[in-house]
């Protein structure tokens, strides 16, 4: 395995060379990204819009959630439920997924049924139909998918009352599904004007991956898209976190088997940082901490000291707005959440203090070119990094400088960030506190 990681580092650049991407924008605004591939006859389109949960005012919380499902019922042209039904007939396979900063709607198709495809995005993109009826079925399921993954869930349930602590100005500190009592006031009003604000040609980039000739994708995005109407698209205010000038802590009290610790620091993402080179340092000490088996947190916590039963790091590098950097841990038995939370705060004092030794940096630098070579054998992958990157406004170029920029972090970059952002001043704590879980059975 040593020999597997110092190959990867000791291959050529060119070897993890993005793939070429060809841009190419119409006239109503709509930009297009088009990649081949040719080694399977199969196509992945994805249309990305700007508009997700960071958008949303108080009061419409999850709007753009309940939108993304919204969009599968219907538009004057098609009856609720057939876009589905036309995908799955043509032998594709079709979802959507929404997030802080995005709303994406995908296809996987033989590369021939690429037309049925930007025929029906093209449809819905300006011809939704928001009827009142379908409106109060959907709440139905979207309530109850709430239910089930945030409500139902301790660690969910946590993170979500966590995140609402630890921002206080941003936008990050509302659910990506909404509060329970904004959902159950949306109207189709509501709907309606967000739709007609976001769902744009000019708000929107038209993703293609697969079997496909580049200048054959951009004349049949002319012939599905180019007649849209743009929108005038008044920017955003500014979003900024207010500066956190002490430790904030939480207890959440939640039926749960286990408890649990969460620690977030704020810190700056890749689009907002002042030096680029502070995020991508900040993306290999999270693979310091939690980069496999061998990582820091797994060595040390879980299999060394056998304090934790399980413990891990988190960072997004590609977020719109300043964000945390998170190390979660749940205490062994006769182990409690504080000292899981000791010993969580030792290994970045460790890191504030000692440099990185080059062999274990050279690993997680390593490792990071292995997931990048893998990942890119996925149409899908390379399809959602482009929307992504493009989406958050860091341009999807940034996906061929990825490696490149990992490999450049030095130890005392890591050092430096460990210093300046994972301080207790930044530093907010949330702990599970477990109570009873009631049997939900009843006896026969």
């Amino acid at each position: 395995m040593k020999k597997f990681l110092l190959f990867l580092l000791l291959l050529p650049a060119t070897i993890f060379a993005a793939p070429h991407v060809v841009e190419h924008t119409l006239a109503n605004g709509l930009k297009i990204l088009v990649q081949e591939d040719h080694r399977s006859p199969v196509v992945v389109s994805q249309v990305w819009y700007k508009v997700g949960a960071s958008y949303e005012p108080s009061g419409i919380t999850g709007i753009s959630h309940m939108l993304e499902h919204m969009m599968f019922k219907g538009t004057d042209k098609h009856a609720p439920g057939e876009f589905s039904r036309i995908i799955a007939e043509n032998g594709g396979e079709e979802n959507a997924f929404t997030g802080y900063d995005y709303t994406a709607y995908f296809q996987t198709m033989a590369a021939e049924k690429l037309p049925v495809s930007f025929e029906l995005e093209a449809d819905r993109m300006r011809h939704l139909r928001i009827l009142p009826e379908e409106l109060k079925k959907e709440l139905e399921v979207v309530t109850e998918e709430r239910r089930m993954r945030t409500d139902d869930n301790p660690q969910a349930k946590m993170a979500e009352q966590f995140a609402a602590m630890a921002h206080t100005s941003s936008p990050y500190k509302n659910p990506i599904i909404g509060w329970v009592t904004d959902i159950a006031a949306y109207t189709a009003p509501d709907l309606q004007a967000w739709y007609s604000r976001w769902y744009a040609p000019n708000n929107a980039t038209l993703v293609v991956v697969g079997d496909v000739k580049i200048e054959e994708v951009f004349a049949l995005a002319e012939k599905h898209f180019g007649e849209l109407k743009p929108s005038e698209l008044v920017p955003l205010k500014p979003q900024i976190e207010a500066a956190q000038i002490g430790t904030r802590k939480m207890t959440v009290k939640v039926p749960a088997k286990l408890p649990s610790v969460v620690l977030g620091y704020h810190v700056p993402s890749l689009k907002t940082a002042k030096s680029e080179n502070e995020a991508y340092a900040l993306e290999v000490l999270a693979g310091v901490l939690d980069g496999g088996n061998s990582a820091r947190l797994s060595s040390s916590l879980i299999r060394g000291k056998q304090i934790a039963g399980a413990a891990n790091a988190g960072y997004n590098l590609t977020s719109r707005l300043d964000d945390l950097f998170e190390l979660e841990a749940t205490p062994s038995q006769g182990k409690t959440v504080q000292d899981v939370e000791a010993a969580l705060k030792a290994e970045i004092v460790k890191l504030q203090t000692k440099l990185v030794e080059p062999t274990e940096l050279e690993r997680i630098k390593a490792q990071v070119l292995a997931s990048e070579v893998y990942q890119r054998d996925s149409n899908f992958y390379q399809a959602m990094q482009l929307g992504m990157l493009e989406t958050v406004g860091l341009g999807w170029q940034k996906e061929s400088e990825y490696v490149e920029k990992i490999n450049q972090v030095t130890p005392e970059q890591i050092r430096e960030v460990a210093q300046k952002y994972l301080i207790d001043d930044h530093l907010n704590v949330a702990y599970l506190e477990p109570q009873k879980i009631e049997s939900s059975t009843s006896n026969r």
